[in-house]
């Protein structure tokens, strides 16, 4: 299987060890999740160094709580312990390769540069 399955217990360790995560917020009953299912498990076989989580909302209530997910599928990429994207929908198949090219090519010293001087603003 090309997916891990993520959990409070491995969360925190899976997105500091790597360096690119995509994080799958779906649960059982949601017709949605499960059409886009194949579609995640697809992009993982063809992006072999990435690591894509998935994150039972049901099973991990505290998880899903802990990242404000409301709505189901949610979609997440975290790039260098930062959230880069999150967006809930099922995505198509050319929409998901798109959205990883793009994640792909960001330069985390500029968003961490976004991130610190938005910071300063607020502060």
């Amino acid at each position: 299987m090309a997916t891990v399955e993520l959990t409070k217990e491995n969360f925190d360790r899976t997105v500091s060890d790597n360096p690119f995560v995509l994080i799958d917020f779906w649960a059982g009953w949601c017709r949605p999740c499960l059409q886009f299912a194949p579609v995640y498990e697809k992009a993982a076989e063809d992006n072999p160094d990435l690591v894509f989580g998935k994150v039972d909302t049901e099973a991990q209530q505290e998880l899903a709580a802990a990242f404000g997910i409301t709505s189901i599928p949610t979609l997440m990429i975290v790039r260098d312990q930062v959230a880069v994207f999150a967006q809930p929908g099922a995505l198509p198949e050319a929409a998901l390769t798109d959205l990883i090219t793009q994640a792909r090519a960001l330069d985390m010293d500029e968003v961490r540069a976004k991130i610190a001087a938005a910071g300063e603003e607020r502060g």
